[in-house]
């Protein structure tokens, strides 16, 4: 069982219902998905008033929401699956703490989608594809208590963590194709700017491909009426 914990976001739940979409028609194994929603956690108050979003912060409690065992990946909800989610899981390494895609670039934009503010900063974006090791002993320090109180940069920059626990993943796996550019080869979209379902983002580099993905999950076959071909 594939277990994936997806960032939920009331102010664009489309997002989130096409983007397990996409995870569910190219799985080619079982997958829990498990969406992280503010009023599901229990116990979590978010305290933090700096996120663009409400699973900025909710991302760091998967391994305590796993019990602190096995593997599970988190994804933000604007991202799109182009390919099987069972080959991103094969690349689970139990030496690490976790992998990520290891991103080095400036955005283009100060201002991302609903108005959030948009800065550079260290490992901006590492954090939006995780694969949890949650057994490894160095993620027992990411309790709710802790990541209420964790500054972002704390949480974002994986500070509770020595460099050499933080594995890398290939970019094609977290593209982020409103900064880089179209790209082909790409596993898995994530418009990190806005989604394109905001209007101001409808037309972003490879939107076509999540407004099909949208048509697919919200359209049903239908049985030919009596009488057509």
């Amino acid at each position: 069982m594939i277990r994936v914990c997806v960032g939920y976001d009331p102010r664009e739940a489309v997002v989130y219902h096409v983007c397990v979409n996409s995870i569910i028609r190219l799985s080619s194994q079982p997958v829990a998905v498990t969406p992280l929603a503010l009023n599901n956690l229990a116990g979590y108050v978010e305290r933090h008033r700096d996120g663009s979003n409400q699973f900025t912060y909710s991302r760091f409690l998967v391994p305590q929401l796993m019990g602190w065992s096995g593997w599970a990946l988190y994804i933000d909800g604007d991202m799109l699956l182009r390919a099987d989610i069972a080959e991103l899981w094969s690349l689970r390494d139990e030496s690490k703490a976790l992998l990520c895609v290891q991103h080095d670039y400036r955005t283009k934009l100060r201002e991302k989608y609903l108005g959030a503010k948009n800065e550079d900063y260290p490992r901006k974006n590492w954090s939006s594809v995780m694969l949890w090791n949650c057994a490894h002993p160095a993620n027992r320090r990411l309790t709710p208590e802790f990541v209420q109180q964790a500054s972002g940069a704390e949480l974002h920059r994986f500070t509770w963590l020595d460099d050499e626990l933080v594995g890398a993943l290939p970019k094609e796996w977290n593209w982020l194709p409103d900064e880089l550019g179209p790209n082909a080869q790409a596993k898995l979209l994530h418009w990190t700017l806005g989604a394109p379902c905001f209007q101001e983002f409808e037309n972003a580099p490879m939107a076509q491909e999540w407004h099909q993905e949208r048509r697919r999950m919200s359209e049903s076959l239908q049985r030919s009426k009596a009488g057509e071909a």
